[in-house]
């Protein structure tokens, strides 16, 4: 199908590209930037006028809960979401039932997705068997069959011997091994240590608990020479870490959630169990480190850390309620109100801002995938001639306010909900295109809702 894209303003954050101009797709391609050939013969055309037309979203960290937790969200809504959230490529966690360790697993989820043709799927696959922190995984197995990278999940490695032989081994074939830096004992608490912990009378995580097993996990990469991916970072303490393990030239990358770049401890309120997410809440000087760290390249990449949870295992006493939250559709919006960009004419927004704020949910991640994810490494979320016509067009004058029930995932829950924090988030997706197919249209009506608030 070919498609021409009129009158949006052109965003590309590697190459520099902030233009008004037209965007022509055929055969899954970028063919034009910015001028069109009177010749081409579009089956669509778009009129993007006071829209953004940007690369299509990546996001390192969702949770697409089948196999096993269908009750929780199928592959159909949350891939749905996605591509409402103008995400068109996903990382997936391991920590399904069954544990994507085995090769069959894997390949037949990305089989599902296919056909589904909503977004790109990469799978990382377990680290250990069934994420028991015991015997490694078949990882060259899991490779052919489609993972970018192994993962533990929420599941730490307890045994510092087996971490150490698995980043040996994912060292000597290249791969990446993604770990959340909690250490196993510590971790065990439902909020971040601290006053409102103390005052609510919850169970606490010591920022120490990152703190160990970031360097361990430091360590033990200078020892092994393996590529690590930290995710989810929390504290201050761990950006610092992280920043001098890549002045030092250690092959580390990391990300950090929509929840812990946004909220804090004092988000909780009373008890409120929306807030209860993995790694937890913590203060606002972490907060503020970890807006700092994205801003200035320490850290790489932003994510939803999509988590969707049922209604009878949310709706519980805060420290007994399932942690996690839904955010496929909330990361475009909290990525421009985190870089401090709010509602208006796509004319009026500061480009180096929007360029920024893209970076970290479009080649940011791109760039921790690397050549895991083959040919697409040197297009996906990029605008470039010849590259992948993976495209959002959102309209960034549109303000509107997160209700669950409006949400396209299975997961209602959100901690940006606005009658919990009164956020009004700006942005809107119009459209979302996977390869050039049209994966998500937003219909008039709903723009009109949006815009109202």
């Amino acid at each position: 199908m070919k498609i021409l894209i009129k009158n949006g303003r052109l965003i590309d954050p590697v190459g520099g590209l902030d233009t008004v101009g037209d965007l022509a797709l055929a055969t899954g391609r970028i063919v034009s930037i910015g001028q069109v050939n009177a010749d081409f013969d579009a089956d669509r055309v778009i009129d993007a006028t006071g829209c953004i037309v940007a690369p299509g979203l990546v996001d390192l960290a969702v949770r697409l809960r089948e196999p096993g937790h269908e009750h929780e969200g199928m592959l159909e809504s949350e891939l749905a979401a996605a591509a409402a959230g103008g995400v068109t490529s996903v990382v997936c966690l391991p920590d399904t039932d069954p544990t994507l360790d085995e090769p069959g697993l894997v390949e037949m989820l990305k089989l599902r997705a296919r056909k589904l043709s909503r977004c790109r799927l990469f799978p990382l696959g377990a680290l250990t068997r069934g994420l028991k922190g015991e015997t490694l995984t078949e990882m060259a197995e899991l490779h052919e069959a489609g993972c970018v990278g192994y993962s533990q999940a929420e599941a730490p490695v307890r045994d510092t011997q087996v971490l150490q032989r698995a980043l040996q081994y994912a060292a000597t074939f290249g791969y990446t091994v993604w770990l959340r830096p909690q250490d196993a004992w510590l971790g065990k608490g439902v909020a971040a240590s601290g006053a409102i912990a103390t005052r609510l009378g919850l169970s606490g995580v010591p920022v120490a608990a990152e703190v160990i097993a970031l360097q361990t996990i430091v360590e033990l990469v200078r020892v092994t020479g393996a590529r690590a991916h930290l995710c989810r970072l929390s504290s201050a303490a761990g950006v610092e870490i992280v920043r001098r393990a890549k002045a030092e030239g250690l092959p580390i990358t990391a990300d950090v959630s929509i929840n812990s770049l946004m909220l804090t401890d004092m988000d909780i309120g009373f008890f409120n169990s929306a807030m209860r997410v993995v790694p937890p809440l913590r203060q606002g000087r972490d907060r503020d480190a970890l807006q700092a760290a994205l801003k200035d390249g320490t850290l790489d990449a932003l994510v939803s850390d999509h988590t969707p949870v049922s209604e009878d295992e949310k709706m519980l006493p805060f420290g007994e309620a399932e942690p996690g939250a839904t955010g496929l559709e909330l990361l475009l919006s909290l990525a421009l109100k985190g870089a401090g960009l709010e509602a208006g004419p796509a004319a009026s927004l500061d480009g180096k801002r929007l360029a920024a704020a893209l970076a970290t949910v479009t080649s940011g991640p791109v760039k921790v995938l690397g050549e895991a994810i083959g040919s697409l490494a040197s297009s996906a979320g990029r605008l470039v001639q010849g590259g992948v016509a993976d495209i959002c067009v959102f309209d960034p004058a549109v303000s509107w306010k997160v209700e669950g029930s409006q949400l396209l995932s299975q997961g209602r829950h959100t901690p940006f909900a606005y009658e919990s924090t009164g956020f009004e988030l700006p942005g809107r997706v119009r459209l979302t295109l996977v390869a050039g197919q049209l994966a998500h249209e937003a219909l008039e009506a709903d723009s009109a809702d949006a815009a109202q608030g």
